[in-house]
């Protein structure tokens, strides 16, 4: 009976590829293990996608809202703008007819205290009276109106109390008499008229 026997050399041979297909195996559980660790689950993808959705959304209601200010803060400056330039439409005259309302009481004073049973005086107090009326008609086309308050009741707005006089004749605090008219400009007071103001009469 014969004995099949390996030289050393073969044995060497053999341990080397054995040793070199464990390394192989090795290998390729470590790939696997790997793989397997990065690899996720259907739910997992899905829940990673539902974050980034939401991540999204909040971007987006982020600029959005971002942009809603900004067109507010825009809308706010454009309605202040015009409201500035509307005033200043409103409001420009001011000083010239503040310094015009005197030519007009100069005027309306020289009708009060002349002579008008004077003939020869009629034809100028006519010319003075229309002077004055052409004067108050052509501010008015501008915004200024006349605070002429005779027999109405005193408001501390517009009308400036000179003095106080007792009467059983009509209610207290009626504007008996004007002393000075005034005036307004587009609703704001440019002066007020200087008036005589009723009491109840001491009993």
């Amino acid at each position: 009976m014969s004995e099949q026997t390996q030289n050393p050399e073969q044995e060497v041979e053999l341990n080397e590829e054995i040793s070199k297909m464990q390394a192989d195996v090795e290998a390729a559980v470590e790939a696997a293990d790997q793989h397997a660790e990065q690899e996720q689950s259907p739910e997992a993808e899905i829940a990673m996608l539902y974050a980034e959705l939401e991540a999204a959304k909040q971007t987006i209601a982020d600029q959005k809202d971002g942009v809603v200010r900004a067109a507010a803060d825009v809308d706010n400056i454009r309605r202040r703008a015009a409201q500035d330039v509307e005033k200043a439409h409103k409001f420009a005259l001011e000083k010239f007819a503040n310094e015009l309302l005197p030519v007009i009481d100069n005027l309306e004073r020289a009708i009060e205290f002349s002579d008008k049973e004077n003939e020869t005086l009629k034809p100028l107090l006519e010319g003075i009276d229309m002077t004055v009326k052409s004067f108050n008609d052509a501010v008015s086309k501008f915004g200024v109106e006349i605070v002429n308050p005779q027999g109405e009741m005193f408001n501390p707005d517009f009308h400036q109390a000179m003095s106080i006089q007792p009467s059983n004749d009509v209610t207290p605090n009626t504007v008996l008499a004007v002393m000075q008219k005034g005036y307004t400009l587009n609703g704001r007071l440019l002066r007020p008229a200087m008036v005589m103001v009723s009491k109840a009469a001491d009993a």
